[in-house]
C-alpha cells in the first residue's frame, strides 16, 4: 500500500531530455535490495553533477520538490520497479511528461506514484518555468498553475482510484476476498 494521493501542491524540478531510460534513473548495479528504502540516494547516481540532469539535482531547491517535469519516453528501457521506487524514496509523488514508457507507467501506479501525461503546450509552459509552485488535483485531473491557469489531464479509472485510495491491484483482490469465497462456494 502507498501513501494515498489527493493533490500535489509542489514546486517543479525540471529534466526535459527525452528518452530517459531506467539504467539512468537508478543503474543496474544498485538493484542489488528488495527494499525500497534507501534507493533515493541512488537516483540518477551516474548523471549527478553531470550535463542538465546534475545541474537540476544539484540545486538546492531540487530536495524540497515533490513534481518531476521530465522528457518524453521517460522510463524506456528496462522493465524494473527499483525506478519509480527511487523517484518515491527521494521525495517525489508525481512525474509529468507528454509519454512514458508503458511498464514504467504501470510500476509508478502501483508503487503510488503519479504519472501525468501532458499536451505539448502545457510541457512547454513548464519546462519554460523552472522551479513553478504548480498543484496536481487528483480527483479533478487537473493542473493549477499560480496564477490559477487550469490544465486538465486523463488518468485510467482504475489507476486513479488506485491512488486516491493507496491501494494497487493485490489489495484490491485481497479486498474481494469474501466476495471470491461465497462465488467459489456457489460452483
Amino acid at each position: 500500500m502507498a501513501d494515498p494521493i489527493r493533490s500535489i501542491r509542489s514546486h517543479t524540478l525540471v529534466i526535459p531530455l527525452a528518452n530517459i531510460d531506467t539504467d539512468q534513473i537508478i543503474p543496474a548495479r544498485m538493484l542489488t535490495t528488495t527494499s525500497r528504502h534507501g534507493l533515493g540516494e541512488h537516483l540518477f547516481a551516474d548523471v549527478r553533477g553531470v550535463g542538465m540532469i546534475g545541474e537540476a539535482l544539484s540545486d538546492p531547491r531540487a530536495s524540497r520538490c515533490q513534481i518531476l517535469v521530465a522528457g518524453d519516453n521517460f522510463g524506456c528501457g528496462s522493465s524494473r520497479e527499483h525506478a519509480p521506487w527511487a523517484l518515491l524514496d527521494h521525495g517525489f509523488r508525481a512525474v509529468i511528461s507528454t509519454g512514458f514508457a508503458d511498464i514504467f507507467a504501470q510500476n509508478a501506479i502501483k508503487n503510488g506514484l503519479l504519472p501525468v501525461v501532458v499536451e505539448m503546450d502545457v510541457h512547454r509552459a513548464l519546462v519554460g518555468e523552472p522551479w513553478a509552485e504548480i498543484e496536481i488535483d487528483l480527483p479533478d485531473q487537473t493542473l493549477r498553475w499560480p496564477d490559477g491557469t487550469l490544465f486538465s489531464f486523463s488518468i485510467d479509472a482504475f489507476a486513479k482510484q488506485s491512488l486516491l485510495t493507496g491501494v494497487d491491484e493485490l489489495d484490491w483482490l485481497l479486498d474481494q476476498s469474501a466476495a471470491i469465497d461465497a462465488f467459489e462456494e456457489q460452483r
